[in-house]
């Protein structure tokens, strides 16, 4: 298989056309033979096992059950490979293009896609501006539409009793049946009128809205009218300007051809019992096929229109039943009164294809634990438990101990790395440092739901979180879990240091207003650290000749944490009330002045120049100052 480096800028998703679906499950065998129609509703035969052919499971349509083996066993073995059966036409192939080749069914009547139809907004009816209710009257055989009023307009000018027929105009049964009756009539001068019902009707409306004049049309009404009106107009005009920029026809919401989709992915498999299990998609379009096929039949014997139109609609529902089951009129039900999954029920949803196989998709390199707080952290660390990181690094240090001369191979790396060597911790450190780690609390709502941290090998089995991050993440230590990742190329890790490092996000993407703010027991802490007790502390009123012996006295247990002691301090002081106020001032002999203040004591010269100040605060601030000091300093 040869493999196309192709690149792209952009995955357009549009409307597909009834030649392109052809097109998917077309294939041209070598023989010249064209496959790819499914026309028997059969799955498997049930006393050989083997696929009926034509059927839902065909191997000339979809390829081989085994590999490289033919349906009937004249060819088997690899080297009859490409090769096509003369006798069952089956492709010597292996069997996962099962997976992905597709086949489709050749409607006996257009079908209207129940999307298009029943979605909120219904497109159908937008386009044609037309209410919903009378669209879906067409639809399903409820009422006949005016396709070409022809010259009845003039004709009821001259003679009251022949109708004013209007373009989209609804007529029920009586109606059409009076106005046949009168056109069928040897006398009539009724020319071109056309009245249609069903889809095909549809099919002929859509295929009538020239969507650039239109659009154009809409533009100017739009800057002419107001209210709810020009919503209106809006709301058609988005529409028409989409299927504009995707080349898309607006008949293509009609369905001529139905895609059947790859069997693999809608598989039957035998239970024990001699029993089959059958995806509910096989039931779909069994019932697709079955109605299809009786109505092709109806039409060759010339029945009467009445069965006949009975019949489409049928078609119409079990075609809306495949593609969303329930979304118009009865659910479609299984044996056991469980209604039948569809393929709408298979892409959507939690449990879908998107949010559960491709999104939620499981990853190598990641692990998930419960999170608790961890203080002692810097706001960019995680504390990451030992037996989850020697598990996320193991293919780094395996290296690391190979390069060191530890062990020879891989094997015996991993069987050091499984008794637990106290040397792998020393390795793991090593591998860890510098090597930041994503972590993600679902449900990710922003983009700070997944942030990157420095890992620090940490005991237990939880993973450590620095409370001031919780906020962005929404995260608390209830029993929340979160998520690990291990960013492996050096791009992915030189992005998550840069641009995802909660170091560096601390502000709302959404509101520019800072998301890293503390509070809780963190505003209490601050609280308690910065307030003074005017009641006597131990060590109150004792003098210190700097901040550092300020804080070695708290430490030693001399002074008290409230307690209000002057300790020399040079630089500018930031006071709560205003200090300007001379309490006493002294005057030595030599000229000097001391000045005291309510906060502060200052000594000058006598030419006003400052040699010293003590100031009157408590190891508390001179705690909290420090810490705030270090993070501007560094």
């Amino acid at each position: 298989m040869k493999e196309q480096d192709q690149r792209f800028d952009y995955v357009k998703i549009g409307i597909a056309s009834s030649d392109r679906i052809r097109k998917w499950g077309e294939r041209t065998l070598p023989n010249g033979s064209v496959v790819g129609e499914v026309t028997k509703p059969e799955t498997i035969n049930y006393r050989t096992l083997k696929p009926e052919m034509d059927g839902l499971f065909c191997e000339r349509i979809f390829g081989p059950s085994k590999d490289w083996e033919c349906w009937c066993g004249k060819y088997k073995r690899v080297r009859h490979r490409g090769i096509v059966c003369e006798r069952c036409g089956v492709e010597v192939t292996e069997s996962r293009v099962r997976r992905h080749r597709m086949g489709y069914i050749k409607l006996a009547a257009p079908v209207a896609h129940v999307w298009y139809l029943k979605g909120i907004p219904s497109y159908m009816a937008i386009l044609l501006d037309m209410p919903l209710r009378d669209v879906e009257q067409i639809v399903y055989f409820n009422s006949y539409v005016v396709l070409n009023p022809g010259n009845t307009v003039e004709l009821h000018k001259q003679d009251e009793k022949i109708p004013a027929l209007a373009y989209k105009q609804l007529l029920t049964e009586d109606q059409w049946m009076e106005i046949e009756d009168q056109l069928y009539n040897e006398e009539s001068t009724m020319i071109g009128v056309e009245v249609g019902i069903g889809a095909e009707a549809m099919q002929r409306l859509l295929g009538n809205v020239p969507l650039e004049a239109e659009a154009e049309q809409l533009r100017e009404e739009i800057a002419a009218s107001k209210g709810q009106k020009r919503a209106k107009l809006i709301k058609r005009l988005r529409v028409i300007d989409n299927f504009v920029a995707t080349n898309s026809k607006p008949e293509w919401m009609i369905l001529d051809i139905l895609p059947v989709i790859p069997p693999d992915l809608r598989p039957m498999v035998q239970l024990d019992g001699g029993r089959f299990a059958t995806s509910d998609l096989n039931d779909l379009y069994r019932r697709v096929i079955n109605r299809n096929n009786r109505l092709a039949r109806l039409q060759e014997i010339l029945a009467p229109e009445i069965i006949v139109r009975n019949e489409k609609r049928m078609l119409q529902e079990a075609v809306d039943a495949l593609i969303d089951n329930g979304r118009r009129g009865r659910t479609v039900v299984g044996a056991n009164n469980r209604p039948l999954k569809s393929l709408s029920d298979i892409i959507e949803g939690k449990q879908g294809r998107f949010r559960q196989n491709l999104l939620g998709k499981r990853v190598d390199y990641s692990g998930r634990s419960v999170i608790v707080v961890g203080p002692q952290l810097q706001i960019h660390q995680c504390g990451l438990p030992r037996e989850m990181a020697i598990e996320l690094f193991q293919p780094f240090a395996i290296h690391r101990l190979i390069h060191r001369g530890l062990v020879n191979n891989i094997k015996a790396a991993k069987k050091l790395i499984q008794r637990g060597d106290p040397h792998i911790w020393d390795v793991l450190e090593e591998v860890i440092d510098g090597h930041p780690v994503l972590l993600n609390r679902a449900p990710t709502l922003h983009r700070l739901g997944i942030q990157a941290f420095e890992p620090i090998l940490v005991e237990g089995r939880a993973i450590q979180l620095h409370p001031l991050v919780c906020p962005a993440f929404n995260a608390d230590f209830d029993g929340d879990q979160m998520a690990v990742h291990v960013p492996l190329s050096l791009e992915s890790q030189a992005e998550a240091r840069l641009l995802m490092m909660a170091s560096n996000n601390i502000m709302s993407p959404a509101t520019g207003r800072p998301i890293v703010a503390p509070s809780q027991d963190m505003v209490l802490g601050c609280y308690y650290l910065t307030a003074d007790n005017p009641n006597p502390q131990k060590g109150a009123g004792t003098y210190f000749s700097n901040l550092t012996d300020a804080i070695v006295a708290y430490e030693q247990n001399q002074v008290h944490l409230h307690a209000l002691v002057w300790v020399r301090y040079d630089g500018e002081v930031e006071t709560d009330t205003p200090d300007d106020e001379v309490v006493s001032q002294e005057t030595s002999a030599d000229g000097t002045v001391t000045k005291l203040y309510r906060d502060r004591r200052v000594r000058e010269t006598a030419d006003g120049e400052m040699v010293s100040q003590y100031i009157r605060t408590t190891p508390g601030r001179i705690i909290y100052n420090k810490a705030i000091m270090d993070v501007l300093m560094a």
